[in-house]
């Protein structure tokens, strides 16, 4: 039996729910059809100091969903070709996102996001199954010692000291 998490389960420190979020499931329902795929890599961004985020140089139209409540999406577009999945997270005013990255068959999150016809007009949207793309828990656990924490991917603008931290889950399957 599968629940959808709440924003509760978002509005917690975003490391601790990055690392929770691995194991639980993306559903994206389309023209009346779910399809639920459970979550193997993310992404954390915490907070205005960390350089490595888009709220570093602080707020602007296009970060100003990180900037809100938890539980809600912010799909950017980059590199000209990709949408972004985010899902926002912590406080209202502490800018937090978790990138996700990967789902089971799907590696890479332009992969993710183009397989599940993910685009910006579902940014700025809560995470919930009115929006039709929404986070369950089906009760899987995933021991810490199954996942594997590396620095983020990408990044290397921020430095080393940004682009190194361990910010990146990944299920060791």
């Amino acid at each position: 039996m599968r629940r959808i998490l709440k924003r509760a389960f978002f509005d917690r420190p975003t490391l601790v729910v990055a690392e929770e979020l691995i194991g639980k499931f993306l559903v994206r329902e389309r023209d009346g059809v779910s399809r639920a795929s459970m979550l193997t890599e993310v992404e954390a961004y915490d907070g205005p100091k960390d350089k490595a985020s888009h709220a570093f140089w602080g707020r602007t139209p296009r970060n100003a969903v990180m900037f809100g409540p938890a539980g809600v999406l912010y799909v950017y577009f980059t590199y000209g070709m990709h949408h972004m999945l985010n899902v926002t997270t912590g406080p209202e005013a502490y800018p937090a996102a978790i990138l996700i990255r990967g789902v089971e068959g799907i590696s890479g999150p332009g992969r993710l996001t183009k397989a599940l016809g993910i685009t910006r007009d579902l940014d700025r949207l809560p995470a919930a199954k009115a929006t039709g793309l929404w986070f369950e828990d089906s009760g899987v656990v995933v021991p810490p010692r199954a996942i594997r924490r590396t620095g983020r991917i990408g990044v290397s603008y921020a430095g080393p000291l940004w682009s190194k931290r361990r910010y990146r889950f990944v299920w060791k399957a």
